[in-house]
């Protein structure tokens, strides 16, 4: 979820003046500023010519919102890559949810460490009263979007939906709290309801594996430790920036940043099955296959990741794109899409705020990915 406003100071006495001199100089910047990168290779399996017309309309179509930036890798190698003004392989991007799938890479790391147990209950003390149905709660259904908690992703207004009030409101100083909070309005494993907050659960659970400390501080070190050594360093990812709350828990639903490429990186290490850019097996290949399992309650989803499968409840593009491509899927149109068949990852970064554009936007990436043989 996402509240796309910016907080503006007033700039009181002299306002106009400040602003004919900003004027002036984004003026002069705008004049210096670098043509926006935009390259395709002559050498990839589809022609120049092919791979530009379908990249295009993501960037010039109105009826897709705004398309920041676009990265096509087959193999491993860049074969295209375009980005709008303002922004370029050098700028973090804000990932949205798909934050969810990078937590589910580090969930599946402490679970081959023996840290946690995938059908064991999650060990939350509030659950752990006698009698509290949540105590059976396990880390699968946590995964699966099935852990029965009352949720409500989205309201109407935005800010009578959780992961608003969570993320930006009363929720705020302490998300993972807020979200173990809830009461259950269905049994465990019953029903499938996407939550930003289930997220926050397992970010917090696994800080708990890593300190003891209730300290913040302590917390995010502990934490940031562990993405550093255990996926950030090994997966080639310099720019990979979690964002934590106050209690000291990465914001993991919903709030990270990367570049494009570091996203592509990312989502080659999904279809590598694991393996990091030097061939090293950074996360079980089992684990991989976990993820891309279609669950009991919706056959679209994974273990915190996206399928392209018929489903009520789809984000991607079911009949449009092979059925065993999978992706990371965030607010307002953030993609990172996976076809091992084809062996291709494509991203997609921008703004698409009507469900109208991310539907147009998702066409475009079918194109574009049907482009490459199978």
């Amino acid at each position: 979820m996402q509240i796309d406003s910016r907080i503006v100071k007033r700039l009181g006495i002299g306002a106009a003046l400040i602003a004919t001199v900003a004027a002036g100089t984004l003026a002069v910047r705008a004049q210096q500023e670098p043509v926006p990168l935009y390259r395709v290779a002559d050498d990839a399996v589809v022609s120049e010519s092919a791979l530009r017309g379908a990249i295009d309309p993501l960037f010039e179509d109105d009826a897709m919102g705004q398309t920041r930036a676009l990265l096509v890798m087959r193999d491993g190698e860049i074969v295209a890559e375009r980005y709008a003004p303002g922004f370029g392989p050098d700028t973090k991007l804000m990932s949205w949810s798909m934050a969810k799938s990078v937590t589910a890479v580090l969930v599946g790391l402490m679970v081959a460490d023996g840290r946690l147990a995938l059908d064991a209950p999650v060990p939350v003390d509030a659950w752990r009263q006698p009698g509290d149905p949540r105590g059976a709660i396990t880390l699968r259904q946590l995964l699966t979007m099935t852990s029965g908690l009352d949720h409500m992703e989205d309201g109407e207004p935005v800010t009578e939906g959780d992961t608003v009030r969570m993320l930006f409101m009363d929720g705020a100083p302490d998300m993972a709290g807020y979200a173990k909070a809830k009461p259950l309005a269905h049994a465990p494993g019953s029903a499938f309801v996407y939550s930003t907050a289930s997220t926050m659960i397992l970010s917090d659970l696994m800080t708990r594996m890593l300190t003891n400390s209730t300290d913040p501080d302590t917390r995010r070190r502990a934490m940031q430790t562990f993405i550093d050594g255990r996926l950030k360093a090994p997966g080639k990812l310099p720019s990979l920036t979690p964002e934590y709350d106050a209690a000291g828990t990465m914001i993991g639903g919903s709030i990270l940043h990367m570049t494009a490429r570091d996203y592509g990186r990312f989502g080659e290490l999904l279809r590598r099955r694991g393996k990091g850019p030097t061939g090293h097996q950074i996360l079980p290949e089992k684990w991989i296959d976990l993820m891309t399992t279609p669950s009991r309650r919706n056959a679209a989803y994974g273990l915190h990741i996206w399928l392209n499968r018929e489903s009520a409840e789809s984000a991607l593009m079911p009949g449009q794109a092979p059925q065993s491509l999978f992706g990371c899927v965030g607010h307002n149109g953030q993609y990172i899409l996976v076809s091992p068949s084809q062996r291709l990852t494509v991203v997609r970064i921008g703004m698409s705020p009507e469900k109208e554009q991310r539907r147009a936007v998702r066409t475009a990436l079918a194109k574009l990915v049907g482009l490459f043989p199978g």
